[in-house]
């Protein structure tokens, strides 16, 4: 098992000695809760509310945020317990290899991970893109779709300048965006709650809770979304590399995120659909109000000079959990690379400003390019594309590393362990199987491809299945 010690390794370099690249420890708990909630309270509950409505009808879809909230908050204490006991850079990917044996199997859990990672980290990069051009789509309104489309690619690149520079700058950075991500929440709760109409909020339609598979299968995509809006509350395992004191610092800031963002998704809901009748954004379409039903929610109360200043806030909002999602996102490719699972060139750090600038530019750059697919079929995809390897992957590599490394050093140790595990295993299953056929389909087609690749590639380096014995040789 390899050594994951928490020592600080932002030691400075001797006066006039020649400069070493190599990662810096600058967030603490204040800068990794950020980071973490930058991401979570982003785009997530200002593009997703008509697609959460629209999933089950009415308002009895926010039965989707209790069940995602059942199921995140469990699985946090799995990425609590992975993350302080093995706080390196890349996340999932040590966990999974790491839980499986380096060697063996957990070299293919590794690889797979990494190559469904290639295509669902860029979509999750990208709704957060198309949910920030389509809210400057009430500021200007006689924008073309594809306009649209073009705008959130350019907000990628953007994104890129911006994270192209060093740590010491950005976690700095984070600390500022987050604060204007809590600033932009607060202001929808505090602006709806003197004016919340609970016969506007409980306008159920008929039969709603009638139960039957249309019900389960409208709470699995309610469900879905939930999670879309809550992933987020682990981005900071993915730099464990950069934390100080990670066997304090990554537990409670997954914590602390969980609950903050659980409460605030609830009274931001609660808010909007108190004054906003649901049904003037449902169904969800794009090019409707759907499109930016926080301005429309403004609007209402405030008149449209108020809306329009609201919807830059609610972009800014949009950008911070975009910043977080491809700082942390960029790390995992550079953590492969550096333990020979993907590209070499990867595993480099910018000679001067010490940061994966290669994996930075291809997952950003990928993030652009799927600015111009539907953003609904992304939130969808981008989460059932994930619970198989990630989510599931890391459940069982808990119970693993139980059993098989019992003297590992844990700083964390899960609560009421094994209870969370299986309830987060259950949920997981239960959004997997009540996703659309054509995305489960799709997404296991994707896994048995990249099974396939794994094995080719293990049997060309000649490496597990396929290493030649010492005597064979």
């Amino acid at each position: 098992m390899s050594d994951y010690s928490s020592s600080n390794n932002d030691i400075p370099e001797p006066p006039g000695a020649p400069h070493t690249p190599h990662l810096h420890r600058r967030f603490g708990l204040l800068q990794a809760t950020a980071l973490n909630m930058s991401n979570m309270v982003g785009a997530g509950p200002f593009i997703s509310i008509p697609i959460l409505m629209s999933a089950m009808g009415g308002p009895q879809a926010m039965l989707g945020w209790l069940v995602a909230a059942i199921i995140c908050i469990p699985d946090g204490l799995v990425w609590s317990e992975l993350g302080a006991a093995m706080p390196g850079s890349g996340g999932s990917y040590v966990y999974l290899r790491e839980g499986f044996g380096r060697e063996k199997l957990g070299r293919l859990m590794a690889f797979v991970f990494i190559w469904q990672f290639i295509v669902s980290g860029p979509l999750e990069i990208a709704s957060g893109y198309i949910g920030f051009a389509h809210y400057l789509h009430y500021i200007w309104p006689g924008i073309s779709p594809r306009e649209i489309k073009l705008l959130a690619a350019g907000i990628g690149i953007l994104n890129i300048i911006m994270l192209y520079r060093r740590i010491t700058f950005i976690s700095r950075l984070t600390v500022a965006l987050w604060v204007g991500s809590l600033i932009t929440a607060l202001a929808v709760i505090f602006s709806g709650a003197p004016h919340f109409d609970p016969n506007i909020a409980f306008d159920f339609p008929p039969d709603a809770f009638k139960f039957s598979l249309g019900f389960f299968l409208g709470l699995g995509a309610a469900a879905n979304t939930g999670v879309y809006d809550y992933l987020g509350y682990y981005d900071i395992c993915y730099i464990g590399d950069e934390v100080r004191d990670p066997g304090r610092v990554i537990p409670r800031s997954i914590i602390i995120s969980l609950i903050s963002v659980a409460l605030l998704y609830f009274l931001i809901n609660l808010s909007v659909i108190g004054v906003v009748p649901w049904r003037e954004f449902v169904p969800a379409v794009d090019g409707s109000p759907s499109d930016y039903v926080i301005s429309t929610f403004m609007e209402k109360l405030h008149g449209v000079g108020v809306a329009r200043v609201f919807t830059v806030l609610i972009a800014w909002t949009c950008f911070a959990s975009v910043f977080a999602l491809l700082l942390g996102y960029s790390r995992i490719l550079y953590a492969a690379a550096k333990d020979g699972t993907f590209f070499h060139i990867f595993g480099s750090l910018h000679p001067t400003k010490d940061f994966p600038h290669i994996s930075l530019l291809l997952i950003g750059g990928i993030a652009c390019m799927a600015c111009f697919l539907d953003l609904g079929d992304v939130i969808t995809a981008l989460v059932a594309s994930r619970i198989l390897i990630q989510f599931i992957g890391q459940i069982i590599a808990v119970s693993l590393l139980r059993k098989n490394a019992p003297d590992m050093k844990r700083p964390f140790r899960m609560w009421l362990y094994p209870l969370p595990s299986c309830v987060a295993f259950v949920g997981w299953i239960f959004i997997f199987v009540t996703t659309k056929p054509q995305i489960i389909i799709g997404s296991l087609s994707a896994l048995l491809l990249g099974v396939a690749a794994f094995f080719a590639w293990a049997f060309y380096t000649k490496r597990w299945p396929f290493q030649v014995s010492p005597g064979q040789a």
